[in-house]
């Protein structure tokens, strides 16, 4: 099953997207900061990283130009985890170099799930 990276510094909401992805048989990589977040990427790339754009080091736009500028992380999918409204993390996720965005806080298990295989169907 394929290995999903989670980068995300609010612990309820990386334990409730870890938890529904475990559950579904991905496995889960977690990193609270984009510096982790970087490191865990390049020692063992994921076929999908949720990336939240604001965290406490750098914000998520930093991150997703470290990972597109590396060989082993730039053509993989790259997800913005945001709480923006759609209108916003729409062109915002574009620009930073993601594939797209999911919407946060997690309303609906199933849509989620879809959404996650709808990318990882995409690379």
């Amino acid at each position: 099953m394929a290995t999903i990276l989670i980068v995300e510094d609010i612990p309820d909401n990386a334990e409730l997207a870890q938890r529904i992805l475990l559950s579904a048989g991905y496995d889960v990589l977690r990193a609270a900061d984009a510096e982790t977040g970087f490191q865990l990427a390049q020692n063992r790339p994921p076929d999908l990283i949720l990336l939240d754009l604001g965290l406490p080091d750098y914000d998520g736009q930093t991150l997703a130009g470290w990972l597109r500028a590396e060989p082993l992380t730039a053509l993989l999918p790259i997800v913005a985890f945001t709480a923006w409204p759609p209108e916003t993390a729409r062109p915002m996720a574009l620009s930073y170099g993601c594939n797209g965005f999911i919407s946060k806080p997690i309303v609906r298990v199933n849509q989620f799930l879809s959404q996650i295989r709808s990318f990882l169907k995409t690379n």
